[in-house]
């Protein structure tokens, strides 16, 4: 190439790159920073948010199912027994269906939360149940079948498409740019179990590991490019690994351990287990969230887990609030023993029936009290 071309072509390189990546795109966050910010928060507990009468992100969001007197009144309940978070899925089909609608109803969402005065956690992608998301109406739950209607976020068609990517890059920071100074906003979980293998589905990529490993910086790089100023995380997941020995992660945990401003994870153990992973966790001297847990045929309750997270100010977020479509009240082995002759012995997840009465009322009461009660080490 001629030097008089080539040096036009990086000049406009240049200035393209510069017009790509804002100027006040921000850092990670320090420690320091990290803990300021935890500082100015109550000790936060919730659940993982989903209407009753949705099946899926999809189902929630779309503006054909999207009912807004729903989730004020199932807020209302979360508001009543101290709840003050939620963690709540999108999905990026909904940005490339309808952009514009889409950030009106995120923002009827957060007026909503607000009012209860809880802050949501947004989740942006998601590796886990049904790798093919299609648009539209979804099936109705599968009988007896734990979670039967969840899709993937970005799906298998997707993540094995670079050519997509510049799509996903647009969803990332549209939505973050959008709400990047929202302080109705807790944080940005930027991508759920992000090499969880989904093995309920058959047609999952061999390389589904090594596509995520390569695209979650590279969210994380969106997402920061935007300068939100809520903080960023991905929740580490996942047992028989010391989460303290950098030497023992995998590529996806070394990126979320070093890429989240704030550290999560998911834990549905029993509670000396999760108290061991807290204290590997801690080492990085970061706040720390548990982003999921309470499993109670797993060992994992709200009397045993819940404790330990206070006692060690982390914030909490359970799997499951209202029973409904997503049927998350029935165990995981409902894929392979479908529960529908004869109910579980427990209910798996979820907190309240669909009328707002408590499944076991206790554990309402303890959710309350702690919520109200500071952390010993605050």
């Amino acid at each position: 190439m001629h030097r008089r071309w080539r040096g036009a072509v990086l000049l406009a390189v240049g200035i393209a790159a510069l017009q790509a990546a804002p100027a006040n795109a921000r850092d990670r966050w320090t420690a320091a920073q990290a803990k300021t910010w935890y500082a100015g928060q109550p000790w936060r507990v919730g659940a993982n948010y989903l209407p009753s009468n949705a099946i899926n992100q999809l189902e929630m969001w779309q503006a054909d199912t999207f009912d807004p007197q729903r989730i004020d009144t199932e807020l209302g309940w979360a508001q009543a027994m101290g709840m003050t978070t939620m963690r709540v899925f999108l999905h990026d089909l909904l940005w490339e269906q309808d952009k514009e609608g889409f950030k009106k109803r995120i923002d009827i969402f957060l007026q909503i939360a607000a009012k209860h005065h809880i802050k949501p956690l947004f989740v942006l992608f998601d590796s886990c149940w049904d790798p093919a998301p299609r648009l539209g109406p979804q099936h109705p739950p599968i009988p007896g079948v734990h979670n039967s209607g969840w899709v993937q976020s970005p799906g298998t068609a997707a993540l094995q498409d670079p050519a997509q990517y510049p799509r996903l890059e647009a969803y990332v920071k549209g939505i973050i740019g959008a709400f990047a100074h929202d302080d109705r906003i807790l944080g940005w979980d930027v991508w759920n179990e992000p090499d969880n293998p989904a093995g309920q589905y058959p047609d999952q990529p061999d390389n589904k590991a090594a596509l995520v490993a390569g695209l979650l910086p590279k969210v994380f790089a969106w997402a920061r490019s935007v300068d939100p100023t809520q903080p960023l995380t991905s929740g580490i997941w996942g047992n028989g690994t010391d989460w303290s020995k950098q030497a023992q992660l995998n590529p996806v945990q070394t990126t979320q351990l070093t890429q989240s401003d704030v550290i999560s994870f998911h834990d549905y153990n029993w509670p000396e287990g999760m108290e061991k992973h807290i204290e590997e966790l801690e080492s990085y001297g970061r706040p720390i969230l548990c982003t999921e847990y309470m499993a109670r045929g797993n060992g994992s309750t709200f009397d045993g887990s819940l404790p330990v997270g206070w006692k060690h100010d982390v914030a909490m977020i359970n799997w499951g609030f209202v029973k409904g479509k997503e049927q998350t009240n029935l165990p995981w082995d409902s894929w392979q023993r479908p529960y529908v002759t004869e109910k579980p012995t427990l209910w798996f997840h979820d907190v309240l029936h669909e009328d707002g009465t408590p499944y076991r009322q206790a554990e309402v009461d303890l959710i309350k009290r702690l919520s109200q009660t500071p952390p010993p080490n605050r």
